[in-house]
């Protein structure tokens, strides 16, 4: 008698949550945490350290600008998430 298959569930598409609105003493702020997919190093503008890839970490941007938009990604950047909760 061949074996009777059981339905598996589909794994969970891997994406980013969505981002966060934040304040700090510059302004208003739009967070996002990452998982660690990252494919290459980035340079933490908190302690001036490496965040090496495949490390979680938080990417922020100035809220007013659009997630896509060229302005935004030109002022995105990358933090180790203790330096992030260590900005004013």
């Amino acid at each position: 008698m061949p074996r009777r298959r059981v339905a598996r569930p589909a794994p969970a598409p891997l994406r980013s949550p969505p981002e966060q609105h934040e304040h700090k003493a510059d302004g208003e702020w739009l967070v996002r945490t990452t998982r660690g997919s990252s494919t290459k190093d980035y340079r933490c503008p908190g302690c001036a350290q490496l965040i090496a890839r495949g490390r979680a970490h938080v990417v922020a941007w100035p809220a007013e600008k659009a997630l896509l938009s060229e302005a935004a990604i030109d002022d995105r950047r990358h933090w180790h998430t203790a330096c992030w909760a260590r900005k004013h």
